[in-house]
């Protein structure tokens, strides 16, 4: 009778103490360790104050050129210069808005703001949007208006003063292309590429002007600028709306960073992930992982969180579970 009782005891006792090493595994849930650097995402970075320079001269620049082209197409009567002004103008408040951006994407963390302002970044890039949106609705009534009341032209200012823009927009599209990975500094990019080529647009409708007399071609290419900007805006609009909205980051597919958790040694499983945007330029996610063995704890842990930040999230939180943790989320 005793044989079985030592038996039972021999059981329990390997039970207990795994049962101990579940307790002691599943409290362990593995903060952000606030790694450096933001993974394949920043090839290009820049640091932020350098970047901050970089701001400020091409808004400087950017507002000069503005008020030379505003002039210009009044003295010359351009609707393409006017519309393209107004465009540059919208620029400018894009480039400040982006700069405001970055600013607040270096704020620390507070007890109310547990990720300092970075959140904002995204609202400011969705601003950005709507800024250029309405720019585009501007330029496509006026030149409309043209139409029924056509003005003279005066093609040779219209050709000097794209050939200005194409230098300014030029210039400022090579300063800004080094932190492309911000999707702020990006949008103003692009727009300022798309601009460059437009203004290239210009110079070939002021020259047929000047040849032919042909004054239609100005609204024309407002409309084709408004295209152009319109095209260009639409992925930075659809990208700020998710980001606002904590949809998955653009680039990244969960399935493919669970694959990747799951082939890390000694993990079993990977639910209750989430991932989402904490500024324009950082990502973050959780997920609960569950792993063979708790004595390997910190070494999974270690591993996955290198793993992550190649994948381009620098900001994780994992909660470790044994086989037999119960997962407590009502969608897990």
């Amino acid at each position: 009778m005793q044989t079985p009782n030592n038996q039972n005891n021999a059981v329990e006792k390997p039970l207990h103490k795994e049962e101990q090493m579940h307790d002691h595994c599943h409290e362990h849930h593995h903060e952000d360790g606030h790694h450096h650097g933001h993974g394949h995402h920043h090839h290009h970075h820049v640091p932020a104050g350098e970047m901050g320079k970089i701001y400020v001269v091409a808004i400087v620049i950017n507002l000069l050129f503005v008020g030379a082209e505003t002039v210009a197409g009044i003295v010359g009567h351009s609707m393409g210069l006017l519309s393209d002004a107004g465009h540059n103008l919208s620029d400018v408040f894009c480039l400040l808005l982006a700069m405001v951006a970055l600013k607040l994407s270096q704020t620390h963390a507070t007890k109310r703001y547990t990720y300092g302002y970075k959140k904002s970044s995204v609202l400011i890039s969705l601003l950005n949007a709507i800024i250029l949106l309405v720019a585009v609705g501007g330029i496509v009534v006026e030149s409309v208006r043209k139409f029924s009341h056509p003005a003279d032209v005066n093609g040779a200012l219209v050709t000097w003063t794209a050939v200005v823009a194409i230098l300014v927009n030029g210039l400022t599209a090579w300063m800004l292309s080094r932190r492309q990975h911000d999707i702020n500094t990006r949008g103003a990019f692009l727009h300022m590429l798309a601009d460059t080529l437009v203004s290239a647009g210009v110079v070939v409708s002021g020259i047929v002007i000047t040849y032919t007399g042909w004054t239609i071609i100005d609204p024309i290419m407002g409309l084709v600028i408004a295209g152009v900007i319109l095209v260009s805006t639409w992925e930075l609009l659809s990208e700020s709306l998710r980001m606002s909205v904590d949809a998955v980051p653009e680039g990244i597919e969960v399935d493919e960073v669970v694959e990747q958790m799951m082939k890390q040694e000694g993990v079993m499983d990977v639910h209750h992930v989430h991932i989402w945007s904490i500024s324009t330029t950082e990502t973050a996610l959780t997920a609960h992982v569950v792993i063979a063995d708790c004595q390997q704890l910190d070494k999974t842990t270690h591993q996955l969180k290198e793993m992550l930040e190649k994948e381009g999230i620098a900001h994780s939180t994992l909660e470790m579970e044994t086989p037999l943790s119960h997962c407590h989320s009502h969608d897990c």
